[in-house]
This record gives C-alpha cells, sequence and structure tokens, in this order.
C-alpha cells in the first residue's frame, strides 16, 4: 500500500475511533488486530517460531500467545488515537505500584531513564505519568510517512509527553535528563550493527547501549516501568521497579555488556509473566539469528 492510500486509511480510523464510545472502540481495536493476524499467515508463523525458540512453549501455546498479542496490540492502537479523549480519565483507568522508585530517582536530580519494552500500552505510562505532572519526553522513530510522525507526536503532546525530536536526538535527550527530567526508552528493538550481544530473553540479540551509556555519563538513574492490562479490559497497572544499578562513566565495554543484559533481563520477566502482551510480531533477533 502506497503512502497516500495508508495515510487516509490511517485519518479514516481515526475518525471513527474517536467517534465510538471508549469500550466499542477498544473492541473495535481488537476486532482489527484479530483480522490482521488472520491475514498476516508469514508474519504469524515466524512470530510463533520466535515464541517457541523464545519461551520454550509448543506450537500450540505458541500460537494463542501470538493470537493475544496481536488483539492486545490492536486495542493499544485505539487506546493511543484516543489518547486525548481520555486523558483526564487516565488516573481512574491506571493503579500504580512502586511510584516511590520514581520519585526517590528524580530527588537525584540527575534524570531518570524510564526503561521498557513493548509490552502491555507503553504508551499508556507515559501519557498518565504526564497527566500527573511528571516531566515527561519520549523518543520515537520517525516513521517512513512524516505525517504519521507527526500525528505521533502531536497526540503524545497533548497529553504531556514532549517527542524528542523527530527519531532519536542525542542533543535533546542528553539536555532533558540534565535539566532532571524523564525520558521514555523502549529497549527492545533490534540495534543491528549498532547494539552489542547479549541475551533477551534466553538468545543472543543485538541491544542499543546508548542508554546505559548515557545514564554512566550523567549519572541518570534507570528506572524499569511496565505499563500491563488487566485480562482484555481498558484497565491498567502501572508497575514501577527499583532503579537498576549502572557502570561509572569510565566503565569498560564489558561492564557495560553486563548493564544491558541486566536491563534485558528485567524486560524479558514482565514478557515471560505477560508474554501474550508483548510485540511478537516484531523481528527481534532478526540481525543474530535471521529469520528467527
Amino acid at each position: 500500500m502506497d503512502q497516500e492510500r495508508q495515510w487516509r486509511l490511517l485519518t479514516g480510523l481515526s475518525r471513527l475511533l474517536k467517534a465510538l464510545p471508549h469500550g466499542f472502540a477498544l473492541s473495535f481495536g481488537g476486532f482489527l488486530g484479530m483480522v490482521l493476524w488472520g491475514c498476516s499467515k508469514t508474519r504469524v508463523d515466524r512470530a510463533e517460531a520466535r515464541c517457541v525458540s523464545a519461551l520454550g512453549v509448543g506450537p500450540t501455546v505458541a500460537r494463542g500467545i501470538v493470537k493475544n498479542s496481536y488483539v492486545n496490540h490492536g486495542r493499544c492502537v485505539a487506546e493511543f488515537i484516543r489518547m486525548p479523549l481520555i486523558r483526564e480519565k487516565l488516573r481512574s483507568l491506571v493503579s500504580i505500584h512502586g511510584k516511590e522508585h520514581l520519585d526517590e530517582a528524580l530527588k537525584r536530580g540527575r534524570g531518570v531513564i524510564l526503561l521498557s519494552g513493548h509490552i502491555g500500552n507503553w504508551e499508556i505510562a507515559a501519557a498518565s505519568l504526564g497527566m500527573m505532572g511528571y516531566p515527561m519526553n519520549a523518543i520515537g522513530a520517525d516513521q517512513r510517512d512524516p505525517r504519521i510522525t507527526d500525528l505521533i507526536t502531536s497526540i503524545r503532546g497533548q497529553c504531556s509527553v514532549k517527542g524528542i525530536g523527530k527519531g532519536f536526538n542525542l542533543k535533546v535527550a542528553l539536555s532533558c535528563l540534565r535539566s532532571g527530567e524523564v525520558l521514555c526508552i523502549l529497549l527492545d528493538q533490534d540495534a543491528k550493527a549498532n547494539g552489542v550481544i547479549v541475551p533477551f530473553l534466553g538468545l543472543p540479540a543485538s541491544t542499543p547501549y546508548g542508554p546505559v551509556k548515557i545514564a554512566s555519563k550523567l549519572g541518570a538513574s534507570v528506572v524499569p516501568v511496565f505499563s500491563i492490562r488487566r485480562g482484555s479490559s481498558d484497565r491498567f497497572d502501572l508497575y514501577f521497579m527499583p532503579s537498576l544499578e549502572m557502570p561509572t562513566s569510565s566503565a569498560s565495554m564489558d561492564e557495560v555488556k553486563k548493564a544491558v543484559s541486566k536491563c534485558n533481563d528485567v524486560i524479558g520477566r514482565f514478557i515471560r509473566k505477560y508474554p501474550d502482551q508483548w510485540m511478537w510480531l516484531y523481528p527481534r533477533w532478526s540481525s543474530t539469528l535471521g529469520d528467527l
């Protein structure tokens, strides 16, 4: 599908999702996720293979996990598009656990990197904190259509979450941390030749090490956070974990790799606990294990 058709489809879907009552919009998003699952045999087969290899489950179990993952992320899309409409209700939709870990890290005054992955609904976490008054900044990948990048940035901005430029802007990222603000980073992405090879769910994966280097350089805290959906509802539990110990600015590359591995481990624990909420369709291990 060319960019113009994709954009028209997205804008039409956005209008529909905004017009529907919230519950119906989420159900429709889940339905679209199911349709995509049913129409994407090759991608689904590869996602199931990843699930089997990473979790050690059988093909039948993996199929159910991947199917539910597609449905969950269909709901996530609906929630994100509707975020400006529900932003005032987020406090009633999200139950927060361990917020003292974030507050203690912020008190240090050196900035906080909120570490997470594509699990549950990560946008709900950032928006909830933004609406509570936390100084939130989010890194987002550039989309092929710049209009989509602008749309994502606009929706986040309406929920008091600032974008770090278009894509990753190191200068702006460093500036917000030096100002004692919060920077949200999703680490479960294939860094290809720009990462370090460490285990992710027990399999070798190229992982970004920039967040660890930045935290080490600035003395910023790294606080894991996960926004987990309650069943198939619109309610979430937002879990903050204790700050992860980071190496010093003079650390060797081996020490940096150990810290990156520690970050992967905490993300992996939540994926194992809530496997049907992680984005299995993403080729996490493509640069290390090929099609897996």
